[in-house]
């Protein structure tokens, strides 16, 4: 059902969750007194429903010392607490100084694995991303007899669970991550190719969210620019291709310095560009242990041109079609191919995106 976009975000924004429940969503005044929890490492929270159906309770749940949301293996410590006290709920974690909220909601299924999924929000963001998801969890009134706890929990699965568009990207991306993986020159292994694979095909989609929000030398369209300059100057596939002569720099120098610390050349070759300071642009180990790795431009051709036909939005506008892709994508793509951060190095999840963009 849908919600009121300006509503909604007055609600969000004021951080006035019950309302958004009880008056905004429909859902009914909880039941349940304030629930005070203590962590094995001595760490107290309080957990405050703030509405519930049919026996599905929304908790808010306190800061933690520092008067910051909590990490989120604490988040996942505190869930289980409240399990005990509600065995089906989504609790939501605001820090003191109200800046941010995040959503977490963890299914539990017998003879299934966990599932958990989290939403963060940053106050001067756009809650458009989180209205839509929500609109799961709003029935009609004609229907509100007949609401069952299935379906409330049916409810949060969809509006938490990756949708629909994501997964035709996920189609899709399996599709050009065995084409992108077949070009890969100078690894033997196949395991290495596909791990290899899925690190530059991530990088490259961060690049994506990042590009459309204009930060790198102000051009929307930087990736595919470069790849046509580069080709211009060096020749199409040559030895110094796109990939050695732009990419590996881009990634390992330009995103791994701040500006003032890079090179005449370097700042040349990539233009204004930030400092990422972050894991999923450090050399590899695959990297490092085969410094022979090529790409041919033909590689970044094809996956560009699929990339291209999407719209890449960082929740500050409404998903209107299926060509528009939020920052969900990245969080699915990083679960279902990097679920061995051991093998792959640190990487970046979507709340990492998120609280990138909102403080730039």
């Amino acid at each position: 059902m849908p919600l009121d976009p300006t509503e909604f975000q007055s609600h969000l924004a004021s951080f006035k969750l019950k309302p958004l429940f009880t008056q905004l969503l429909g859902w009914d005044h909880p039941r349940l007194a304030d629930q005070r929890i203590t962590l094995a490492d001595g760490q107290e929270f309080t957990l405050e429903p703030i509405a519930q159906k049919r026996g599905v309770n929304i908790f808010l749940c306190s800061p933690d010392a520092a008067e910051r949301i909590p990490p989120h293996p604490v988040q996942l410590r505190i869930d289980k607490q409240a399990r005990l006290v509600a065995h089906e709920h989504l609790t939501i974690f605001q820090d003191a100084s109200q800046t941010a909220l995040t959503w977490l909601w963890v299914m539990r299924a017998p003879g299934q694995p966990t599932i958990t999924r989290t939403h963060t929000w940053h106050q001067g963001q756009s809650g458009e991303s989180l209205r839509q998801k929500l609109e799961a969890i709003v029935w009609n009134l004609e229907d509100e007899q007949a609401i069952t706890l299935p379906d409330v929990i049916t409810g949060l699965r969809n509006a938490f669970d990756r949708d629909a568009v994501t997964k035709r990207f996920y189609d899709r991306f399996k599709q050009e991550h065995s084409a992108f993986t077949a070009f890969i020159k100078g690894l033997e292994d196949a395991a290495d190719q596909a791990w290899y694979a899925s690190l530059m095909l991530n990088r490259l989609m961060f690049v994506y969210f990042i590009q459309r929000k204009g930060f790198l030398d102000g051009n929307e369209n930087y990736l595919t620019d470069k790849l046509q300059e580069v080709q211009a100057k060096e020749g199409e596939n040559r030895f110094h291709s796109f990939y050695r002569s732009f990419l590996r720099r881009l990634f390992h120098e330009a995103f791994g310095a701040p500006a003032e610390q890079r090179t005449d050349d370097l700042s040349a070759l990539v233009g204004r560009v930030p400092y990422l300071n972050g894991g999923l642009f450090d050399f590899h180990e695959l990297e490092e242990a085969n410094p022979g790795i090529d790409i041919p431009d033909d590689a970044f051709a094809r996956l560009f041109g699929f990339f291209d036909r999407y719209d890449w939005h960082l929740d500050n506008r409404p998903l209107a079609n299926d060509r528009e892709i939020n920052p969900d994508v990245l969080g699915y793509i990083f679960e279902k191919y990097i679920n061995n951060q051991n093998q792959m190095g640190a990487y970046y999840t979507k709340e990492d995106i998120t609280e990138y963009i909102s403080k730039n």
